[in-house]
């Protein structure tokens, strides 16, 4: 049975296109039947590619992320996912709170993949130096790989 997610951060151009990049190579190479989207909390950026820096930090490790779109999360994205996962608390709590009576996606922080990662939320780069997109893409390596064995099976 293929899987619907959505990857989901404040803006749809840094973290939410990086985990739609590294997840789909991961659930890919495990063979598992997927579709994938990311999205973001707010409508800063709606239209545009992701950021430069991500699409760099992408690049490098191998994955491409340019063509992703920004767009906004909606409250119909609960009836259209299987399961959304968001990069951080504030974003899970927005998500919620536009959660609709007999949705059927499961909310989730990404980083509950992998409990034993020791962090919570993957951190936002935006405002940081390119190494926090390399972090990023670390982080979401190891969730990616987390589900592509719990979906591989």
């Amino acid at each position: 049975m293929s899987q619907r997610l959505l990857f989901v951060c404040m803006g749809n151009i840094c973290r939410s296109p990086t985990a739609k990049g590294v997840f789909d190579r991961a659930l890919r190479d495990a063979g598992v039947e997927f579709q994938s989207e990311s999205a973001g909390t707010h409508d800063y950026h709606v239209g545009r590619a992701p950021d430069r820096r991500a699409v760099e930090a992408a690049r490098k490790a191998g994955l491409a992320i340019e063509d992703d779109i920004a767009r906004q999360f909606a409250r119909e994205d609960f009836h259209r996912f299987d399961r959304i996962f968001a990069m951080d608390r504030a974003n899970f709590d927005h998500i919620l709170a536009l959660k609709p009576a007999g949705a059927v996606a499961r909310a989730q922080l990404v980083m509950e993949l992998v409990p034993e990662y020791g962090i919570e939320e993957v951190p936002d780069p935006y405002y940081g130096a390119r190494a926090g997109f390399v972090q990023v893409i670390d982080m979401l390596e190891a969730a990616a790989a987390a589900l592509a064995r719990d979906l591989g099976r």
